[in-house]
């Protein structure tokens, strides 16, 4: 990204930014898709074309008429883009600094070693399935591709981690731990047969003994919003509200999901509050501004929607794609310029799209 070439931008306040992305937008017309994640700002989510989770949003873009792809998001999920979109469609990501903290604790080197390592204990390609969360990034896709593994979403993870074991013994699971753990406890595994792979260790930390035993192997990496939602924020809130239904995004701590009466994806989140009955009252475990957006949609039905951390605790990565960004990107394109082109290399992007297929053909 040319800091010098935003740099002005950055001085345009909300107001300003408005109407610059809408003339931008009536200007390229049919040629143009704005892609926003639930969890993005209100001032950037209402430019949105298409609005979801990353997997639903780069299926929709590649299956419109546009020529480009601006994806309200972070890396990772216009790194998917790109690999789902057709060859004459260009991904963009209006901030590169949009990152996940999530993603970043899984990288290919550290995957590649605990491979090795698993494998002096047990034959890894004969005995373990390696399953990544979408929320990781396209080489990590990669070596799943590469291994007979698959990707997977927070919805779609239980039907993921069904196949693997209809394949292997064993899962090897990442990034995040917490959706791993989740989905397997659910599905009947004991929590004594699902260990934690803690890649700054030797084996992971683990005995042979203990990866022998294993069901699912899970990666010490976790989201730093769903982290930070504590069991004791659920005790706090319902001595006060005892009527409140619970909802927690499975990417929290299994403390919470326990103490949860509804556990699902954001779409599932959405889903649920939509559907509740009127003057119903919800604590909610995901990101702040989708909690936010959905007390603002059904105060008028008296559903009171609660963000369950007493903190404010947004998605600090997602909140750098900002107004002046998109601005930014949308004016440069209208001048025939592309900023902030996402491009997987085509052999990676190859084994990631295997990976990326299989999770399609066993998904509901």
């Amino acid at each position: 990204m040319n800091a010098a070439a935003i740099q002005p931008y950055t001085l345009l306040d909300d107001e300003d930014c408005e109407a610059r992305i809408l003339k931008a937008r009536e200007a390229l017309g049919d040629r143009l898709v704005i892609l926003g994640h639930h969890y993005q700002r209100d001032e950037v989510f209402r430019h949105a074309n298409f609005t979801g989770d990353s997997l639903k949003l780069s299926r929709q873009a590649a299956s419109s008429k546009a020529d480009y792809i601006v994806f309200c998001g972070v890396h990772f999920m216009a790194e998917v883009a790109d690999i789902l979109s057709r060859p004459e469609q260009t991904a963009i990501l209006p901030d590169m600094s949009a990152g996940c903290s999530m993603a970043d604790m899984a990288d290919l080197q550290n995957v590649e070693r605990a491979w090795a390592e698993l494998s002096e204990v047990l034959d890894a390609e004969a005995g373990i399935t390696p399953v990544t969360y979408i929320n990781s990034a396209a080489d990590l896709k990669a070596f799943c591709g590469e291994h007979g593994g698959i990707v997977c979403t927070s919805t779609n993870a239980r039907n993921v981690l069904e196949w693997s074991f209809s394949q292997k013994d064993k899962v090897l699971f990442f990034p995040d731990q917490h959706l791993g753990r989740n989905t397997g406890y659910r599905m009947g595994i004991p929590l004594d047969e699902m260990v934690v792979w803690d890649y700054d260790k030797p084996l992971g930390g683990l005995t042979p003994e203990q990866i022998e035993k294993a069901k699912i192997i899970l990666w010490k990496g976790f989201c730093s919003v769903h982290q930070m939602f504590q069991p004791e924020q659920i005790d706090n809130f319902k001595q006060k509200y005892p009527e409140t239904k619970v909802i927690a995004h499975p990417e929290s701590p299994f403390e919470v999901c326990q103490k949860s009466d509804y556990i699902g994806s954001t779409e599932y989140i959405i889903k649920t509050i939509r559907d509740a009955e009127p003057n119903t009252r919800w604590l909610v475990a995901t990101e702040l501004n989708l909690v936010n957006r959905l007390h603002e949609q059904y105060k008028h039905e008296g559903k009171n929607v609660h963000f369950m951390s007493p903190n404010v605790c947004m998605c600090s990565t997602m909140f750098r794609i900002d107004p002046q960004h998109l601005a930014w990107v949308l004016e440069n394109l209208v001048e025939g310029n592309v900023v902030n082109p996402i491009h997987v290399p085509a052999d990676v992007a190859e084994q990631a799209k295997i990976a990326l297929d299989r999770m399609l053909e066993v998904s509901p």
